[in-house]
């Protein structure tokens, strides 16, 4: 079994939502590479972090948080929330992610996600959280 621990991130920080409220957050952490590093050592082979503010935006938000997640630890950092484009699956490869999460693209424009996974085979997944249908 794999476990894989999280890193939601809202405005630079560390957050749990209740129930998916960008309104109702928990923050554990202004010290984004300091959460990263602790998972590392605790053993964790892989670390999924999600761009809050992109997902609902629809573009990179805290770009710099996820640059000091890459520079942080060894392990690989698996990434979703606001990439809409080629470009951002490209950005993110380029930056050190080694896969990319698309979540509402894959729902609006499934031919980036048939692109994508031609680029870039085994370094894409899809997730696509959804409520009321």
């Amino acid at each position: 079994m794999v476990i894989i621990p999280a890193i939601d991130l809202k405005d630079g920080r560390c957050v749990r939502l209740r129930q998916g409220d960008m309104a109702a957050e928990t923050v554990y952490s202004s010290d984004v590479p300091s959460v990263a590093r602790g998972w590392q050592r605790q053993g964790a082979t892989i670390i999924h972090v999600v761009d809050l503010n992109g997902a609902v935006q629809g573009q990179a938000v805290n770009g710099h948080a996820v640059e000091a997640i890459l520079e942080a630890v060894s392990v690989p950092v698996q990434l979703g929330g606001g990439v809409r484009s080629l470009q951002d699956v490209e950005r993110w490869i380029e930056a050190g992610v080694s896969r990319v999460i698309l979540g509402t693209v894959a729902v609006t424009q499934p031919e980036i996600v048939r692109e994508a996974a031609r680029l870039y085979p085994e370094q894409i997944a899809v997730s696509v959280d959804v409520r009321g249908g």
